[in-house]
């Protein structure tokens, strides 16, 4: 009989596994109605869960700190395309966000089901301006990793992603090749948290078999309705920035929206079905040549450049996510808070790793930056396996959306060139 090993078990199959033995033993426990003696065994099922977001917002400072100095010293940006580049995913980016807290304020999913909050972490922090500003300098450069800051991570970030980048153009154009021992040391640390974040990711269906069993012993189903219209708004969201991007597509590019979404779709399935941006790169640059009919160099720059900066998707989620659990919690975010969510986000979507539930790792910097206890991030993890599928599609429309406005509202063609899907840059 041939032995199946756990790694050949797909982890979404995992997660749904789990879900289903989770509520089997929930209804076992009590379903709401709990015998006292098992109260502190129940409650011990949540370790995993626990010990998984530990792990989690360990690693979200370095995977985003490695990241942006990873993307700054191996992409290649021309100047002129470089700077339109930075636009359209700022744009883009800016508009995922806001149609996600837009859509979250108004249909607020967290008042389906309200929790008593804890007593500490839950007032969220009150929104200083100036104080932001001047917060934004760290007292040392370890200090953000230690206090998982994540405005202050990105400004050491830049700060030496920008000037490492400047010292290899100098050190290329002298024909020196010093610059190469700092990529490469870069380069492996990144790929190393990525390998860790992997390992740790391998145990979210034992956290989210903990999470949904405990809930469900201790409380019934009735947490699950708030989930439920939790999934239908960011479905919701995703949807309308889909529409913004087909939109802009159809105003800003000669590709038409019929074009776009039907050469597209072998892109936009392998990343619902990988729930990773990465896997889906070498596909997604295929379609855009080859069935969209962008110029490679257009198609190199967004799907291949633009992917390390565009997790427009993610962004989405992690703010509604924020304010999902704020009003689990009877909390208001006032505008301003709500602005630190977008700016955060933001940052935190850069260093989104293109592998499944990297989400859930920057996600810990989103709620750290506005007050909100992590740890309502496991009422989450239940059901992020199916959004993060989602939000990935989205992170790849989003690589699309840009080629096709950087190949202008007039179809160019350039010189033939045989592309070689396998030496695709390995990057995430």
């Amino acid at each position: 009989m041939k032995h199946i090993s756990l790694k050949a078990i797909p982890l979404y199959l995992q997660i749904a596994i789990a879900i289903f033995l989770a509520i089997a033993v929930g209804l076992l426990a009590g379903a709401g109605n709990p015998n006292p003696d098992w109260v502190a065994l129940i409650n011990n099922l949540v370790i995993p869960c626990n010990l998984v977001l530990k792990a989690l917002r360990t690693l979200a400072t370095p995977l985003i700190l490695l990241a942006v100095l990873h993307a700054f010293l191996t992409a290649t940006i021309p100047e002129r395309s470089g700077r339109r580049l930075f636009r359209l995913l700022l744009t883009n980016t800016i508009a995922a966000i806001t149609i996600g807290l837009l859509v979250a304020n108004v249909f607020k999913p967290g008042r389906w089901w309200g929790v008593a909050a804890p007593v500490e972490g839950t007032s969220g922090k009150s929104f200083d301006p100036w104080g932001l500003l001047q917060d934004m300098v760290p007292p040392s450069i370890i200090q953000p990793l230690v206090d998982n800051n994540v405005i202050q991570l990105i400004v050491v970030a830049l700060a030496f992603g920008v000037v490492l980048r400047s010292l290899k153009a100098q050190q290329i154009e002298q024909g020196k090749q010093d610059y190469r021992a700092i990529e490469q040391v870069i380069t492996i640390l990144f790929e190393a948290v990525v390998q860790i974040l992997q390992f740790v990711i391998a145990f979210v269906p034992l956290a989210v078999f903990g999470i949904v069993s405990k809930t469900i012993a201790l409380q019934g189903f009735e947490p699950f309705k708030s989930l439920g219209a939790f999934v239908v708004a960011v479905l919701l969201a995703l949807f309308l920035q889909s529409i913004f991007y087909v939109t802009r597509v159809r105003l800003g590019s000669w590709v038409s929206p019929k074009r776009f979404l039907k050469g597209g779709s072998d892109a936009l399935l392998t990343a619902f079905s990988t729930a990773s941006s990465t896997i889906a790169m070498p596909v997604t640059f295929r379609v855009l040549i080859e069935k969209i009919g962008v110029r490679e160099s257009s198609a190199s720059l967004g799907a291949l450049v633009g992917s390390n900066f565009n997790n427009d998707g993610t962004a989405l989620y992690e703010a509604m996510s924020a304010l999902f659990v704020a009003q689990l919690l009877g909390l208001d975010l006032s505008l301003p808070q709500q602005f630190v969510v977008v700016l955060t986000a933001i940052f935190a979507s850069v260093g989104a790793a293109g592998i499944p539930e990297a989400g859930l790792v920057t996600m810990t910097l989103v709620f750290t930056a506005v007050g909100l206890p992590t740890q309502y991030i496991a009422l989450l993890v239940t059901v992020d396996w199916f959004l993060d599928r989602c939000r990935t599609a989205i992170n790849v429309m989003g690589d699309m959306t840009v080629s096709c406005l950087l190949d202008g509202k007039q179809r160019q063609s350039e010189p033939a060139k045989s592309a070689d899907w396998t030496q695709l840059p390995d990057t995430v």
